[in-house]
């Protein structure tokens, strides 16, 4: 079986790197750290216009008619860039969930404005312990309305629309919530992305047709996977380059064999991150049959894997990597908030041993 990606996907990667080695350098990142907002209207704008809000839609809900898999490595080049965009949470996360689990007449309603970009949707699950499984969820919903608090939810300051993890009755299920969402903007360990405290005090809250969290979550799981290891991607481009540069001693540093060694280590990270990371992506957009232990494969090994790369990118650089200065920062940061996201490694490695009956 080919497990490839088409010339066509290929096309999309290298069109939208180009397009954000142009409209995306980190100056424009940094332009929102201090930003109320905190992401870039102006770009999202011009995706839109590009049209890959709507990659993953069918074309009678305003989408191009692909799949999932047409979004891999278009999230990888959006992580590369470290972008001030919703288009993770919105079309990758939430919009899936709601392809996924929604009624003919819910995607109707939803998907068209998300496949515009017109709407911004995110995902609302951990609460106050962090955990992303159906045990960590205590958020009810009763007679229509839902309440509970919602934490680290994704551009939740920004999101026009919430897809929500409550219980029903002894269920656990998503809901989607339009009004009555009140949002507390939380400081980030990751500065490119706003993220925020959710609470529910009685809002209207719409179930989905298809019960339970999956495969919504795997989903959702797995398009950040893909995120990650763009971002890793760019850590290690920019820590082979400036070892090629550095010179001490008279020779570039990239000469001496301890450096060699990291870069060779953080290749290593990268490329078996990459290939976990694009098998749970394939698993979980063809319905595969290991797509639960996949997508926590996936996730388990590149919290840890990923992670590492960032720090060992940080001794590459040396003294310079600590600067507000310089833009290794900016990167290091979205791969650790990453993390920690949709569960870290310890949880994703506990729910493989139970996958495997440990």
């Amino acid at each position: 079986m080919d497990f490839d990606f088409s010339p066509d996907q290929y096309t999309l990667r290298d069109e939208a790197r180009r397009f954000l080695e142009a409209q995306c350098p980190t100056g424009h990142v940094r332009e929102f750290i201090d930003d109320p907002a905190g992401w870039s209207s102006t770009l999202w704008k011009q995706m839109a216009d590009l049209g890959w809000m709507g990659l993953p839609f069918p074309e009678e809900l305003g989408g191009l008619g692909q799949s999932f898999l047409d979004l891999v490595l278009l999230l990888g080049e959006l992580g590369r860039a470290v972008a001030p965009v919703p288009f993770l949470s919105s079309v990758a996360q939430a919009g899936q969930v709601l392809l996924r689990h929604g009624s003919a007449a819910q995607r109707e309603r939803w998907l068209p404005g998300i496949a515009s970009g017109e709407k911004v949707a995110t995902l609302a699950i951990a609460e106050a312990a962090g955990s992303y499984d159906d045990a960590g969820v205590s958020a009810v919903v009763s007679g229509g309305r839902l309440s509970g608090e919602k934490r680290y939810v994704l551009d939740a300051p920004i999101a026009d629309l919430f897809v929500v993890a409550a219980r029903d009755g002894s269920d656990v299920r998503w809901f989607v919530v339009e009004e009555g969402a009140d949002v507390v903007t939380q400081r980030s360990y990751d500065l490119t992305r706003p993220i925020g405290s959710v609470s529910f005090d009685g809002a209207a809250a719409e179930p989905l047709e298809a019960p339970g969290l999956e495969p919504g979550l795997g989903i959702a799981t797995a398009a950040l996977t893909a995120e990650m290891v763009g971002t890793a991607s760019k850590i290690l481009d920019l820590s082979v380059s400036y070892a090629k540069e550095r010179e001490q001693f008279g020779r570039p540093i990239g000469s001496f064999q301890a450096i060699k060694h990291k870069c060779a280590e953080m290749l290593t990270d990268l490329e078996s991150s990459r290939s976990a990371a694009f098998y749970a992506c394939w698993a979980v957009a063809t319905d595969a049959e290991d797509a639960p232990l996949a997508v926590a494969v996936a996730k388990s090994y590149c919290s840890d894997a990923l992670a590492r790369l960032g720090g060992e990118g940080v001794q590459v650089h040396g003294g310079i990597a600590f600067t507000w200065e310089h833009d290794m920062h900016l990167f290091l940061k979205r791969i650790k908030t990453a993390e920690a996201l949709f569960g870290d490694a310890a949880e994703h490695r506990e729910r493989i041993a139970q996958l495997a009956g440990l």
